[in-house]
């Protein structure tokens, strides 16, 4: 814990929230919002805020993230309790929010991860599958969510979406991105009905307790109403790609008993009792979205707008993001 670290501004955040002296400690691992511990010495939080520097538009909105773990708290899928939403950046320097702590390990490190033994690692792999069936079998409206997206023409606006984001954090030229891009656009699948829709669904973003359950799932920045498969082809890329980006992003998929991609897909198929025939192009499309998630922080690096290690790195990945979508394309 520190009295000054980079991004908040402790003594105005104090003098806000009227608590004692305040300490904080920038929590590694994130890419894009920052995320701290935070505590007066009594109480202990979680606030998060929007990245240093470049941000693209309507990424980071802090007022979702705290609208929905607030809708879902108490639901069959675990978050913290949304504490309080402060949009006004006077306090920061950027709009933020704070949230309940909660106890649990983000898995990020496959070789922490291997020492479970291989069945653990197994059964908390189908736990997490499992809770992503929960959260797609809750009804928006009996959650008060069911404004919070447009789920007609969801995959389109998707791809063009992040075909914008794409063209705002241009600073190279990025081999088969376009083509990838094209493709997807031209292959649109029929959506199932619409779900909510975590947007970054994987092992390090959710809290892992003592007996192998998931206390929290995080990181809601992305979520809307949309195409619940979109969430399953995420989780899908990072198993498959996790020999691929060990060391820069979490390769947890590396241990021993994790199931493969299509192990996952069965098992969701099975619990969810959704079609899963079309999920080559969700793999692809994810491949295309993580990979213009890294190009935007690899345009952030570059303009000095980042805090954390591993940055340097992440521009490396971006090709082979969209070798493996071009790949998972042809499969189809």
């Amino acid at each position: 814990m520190t009295d000054n670290p980079p991004g908040l501004d402790l003594q105005r955040l104090q003098d806000h929230l009227g608590t004692g002296p305040l300490r904080a400690e920038l929590i590694e691992g994130g890419r894009s919002n920052l995320t701290y511990r935070l505590t007066d010495g009594t109480e202990r939080w979680v606030l998060r805020r929007p990245p240093l520097g470049h941000v693209l538009a309507t990424a980071h909105d802090m007022a979702r993230e705290f609208r929905v773990i607030g809708a879902l708290h108490g639901s069959a899928v675990p978050v913290p309790r949304a504490v309080r939403l402060t949009t006004d950046p006077g306090v920061i320097g950027a709009p933020f929010y704070l949230m309940e702590f909660v106890a649990g390990t983000a898995h990020r490190d496959s070789a922490e991860l291997a020492a479970l033994g291989p069945a653990r690692v197994r059964a908390l792999a189908d736990h997490l599958v499992d809770t992503l069936v929960a959260l797609h079998a809750i009804d928006p409206a009996d959650v008060g969510l069911a404004d919070f997206g447009r789920p007609d023409g969801f995959l389109e606006r998707q791809v063009r979406r992040w075909g914008q984001q794409l063209d705002a954090s241009r600073s190279r030229e990025v081999p088969g991105v376009d083509e990838l891009r094209g493709l997807l656009a031209g292959a649109l699948p029929a959506s199932p009905a619409a779900t909510l829709v975590h947007g970054d669904y994987r092992l390090d973003n959710v809290l892992v307790g003592p007996d192998d359950r998931i206390t929290a799932v995080l990181d809601w920045e992305m979520s809307t109403l949309g195409d619940p498969l979109t969430d399953l082809g995420l989780l899908v890329t990072y198993t498959e790609l996790a020999d691929r980006f060990a060391g820069v992003l979490p390769g947890v998929a590396l241990a021993p008993g994790f199931p493969n991609g299509a192990e996952l897909t069965a098992r969701y198929a099975q619990g969810s009792g959704r079609d899963v025939t079309a999920a080559p192009w969700y793999v692809a499309f994810a491949s295309f979205k993580l990979a213009v998630v890294l190009e935007g922080i690899h345009y952030r690096y570059g303009q000095g707008g980042t805090v954390g290690s591993g940055f340097d790195r992440v521009g490396a990945l971006v090709p082979l993001f969209v070798e493996h979508g071009l790949t998972a394309l042809k499969e189809r």
